[in-house]
């Protein structure tokens, strides 16, 4: 199998791997304990947090572990909302945030943000939206479905004009990009990068009105350990290899349109992962063409990220006003090859035809 969908996980890095298991031998303990053991516990924790935070451009007591970058979103929101209820409830964020967002503040009163047909964030439209009893922002670094690159920056300065805490969910592109500046809160989740699944990162800055509301249980020392090694280990790599699978990206984003009839590359083509790219094909299902590219050995997603127990298309696709059916993702990695791309896009050209000719 030739996997490509590592914008959905990413298989564990040979970093982590090799110090999970003494880590596991080292770090069993709770640290919270006075004992060796504890203390044992406590110091690898610690280290973890540091070097994460290293990483995000945070203190070391910035930075806690959560159980997944969704926990980490959900409490970074409920926190802020907490720490600022005397500011309102109101909440501004996108139309196109992970639905961990969106449902958080699906029961307030909340502005979501329009974006154009390429998935990105008006920043002075988000700026506008910005009210007195605005109590937190939030806004994705980028887009977890087409790969948009949205504008953090300009929105974070206007976040600080008004006073606003802005909430960045980091969790697609912490090891792929820059960290952006001017956060007030930052989620980013292990398994995206490398790490373990089960470990997410939430920071927060001090000076942050923001009260913790469900952030604690017992922490999972091994899995830190080995979610900040991979951390350290892509991030070493990270700017060779954003030139390289941003290449081959160029390369499908261009052959596709090319090769493949009746079909729309979706996403900013400039600011973007360096890593993803979806297209959307007419008069063909998406769900047809990941089976059928999985029978021939190419483990890709659906662009329209269906849920399977609503059956509801995407609603990042929606709000971007594209087709919502008949789409692809694709997210390479750090095993991915130029031979691998070679052969995907020969796939693709032949299933998209012969699904349609089943049709």
């Amino acid at each position: 199998m030739t996997y490509l969908d590592t914008a959905s996980t990413v298989p564990l890095h040979p970093a982590a791997r090799a110090v999970l298991l003494a880590a596991y031998d080292e770090g069993w303990a709770d640290p919270a304990r006075l004992y060796g053991a504890g203390r044992r516990a406590r110091l690898l924790l610690d280290d973890a947090r540091s070097r994460v935070a290293a990483v995000l451009g945070a203190r070391p007591d910035e930075v806690v572990f959560t159980s997944s970058g969704t926990a980490s979103v959900r409490a970074a929101l409920a926190g802020a909302l907490a720490g600022r209820r005397r500011v309102g409830a109101h909440v501004v964020t996108s139309a196109v945030e992970h639905s961990s967002v969106l449902s958080s503040v699906s029961s307030l009163d909340a502005t979501l943000v329009p974006v154009s047909r390429t998935g990105l964030v008006d920043a002075d439209g988000f700026a506008a939206a910005l009210r007195d009893d605005t109590a937190v922002a939030s806004l994705q670094h980028a887009n977890h479905e087409v790969g948009t690159v949205q504008p953090v920056a300009a929105v974070a300065a206007a976040c600080a004009d008004r006073g606003v805490p802005l909430h960045v969910d980091a969790c697609v592109s912490v090891g792929r990009l820059p960290v952006p500046d001017g956060w007030s809160m930052l989620s980013a989740s292990a398994h995206k990068w490398g790490g373990p699944p089960g470990v997410g990162v939430l920071a927060v800055r001090k000076g942050t009105r923001w009260r913790a509301t469900d952030v604690g249980g017992y922490p999972d020392v091994p899995a830190a350990v080995a979610a900040a090694a991979a951390l350290d280990a892509v991030s070493a790599e990270r700017e060779a290899e954003a030139v390289r699978l941003s290449t081959l990206v160029d390369v499908i984003r261009g052959e596709v349109a090319r090769r493949v009839p009746d079909v729309e590359v979706l996403g900013e083509p400039v600011a973007r992962l360096p890593h993803v790219v979806t297209f959307s094909c007419l008069y063909v299902d998406g769900e047809a063409l990941v089976t059928e590219l999985d029978r021939r050995g190419f483990a890709v997603n659906s662009g329209s990220s269906c849920a399977s127990e609503t059956g509801h298309p995407s609603h990042v696709l929606e709000a971007m006003g594209v087709l919502t059916h008949g789409n692809v993702r694709v997210s390479l990695g750090r095993d991915t090859t130029d031979a691998d791309v070679t052969a995907f896009l020969d796939a693709v050209v032949a299933v998209v035809a012969d699904v349609r000719s089943a049709l």
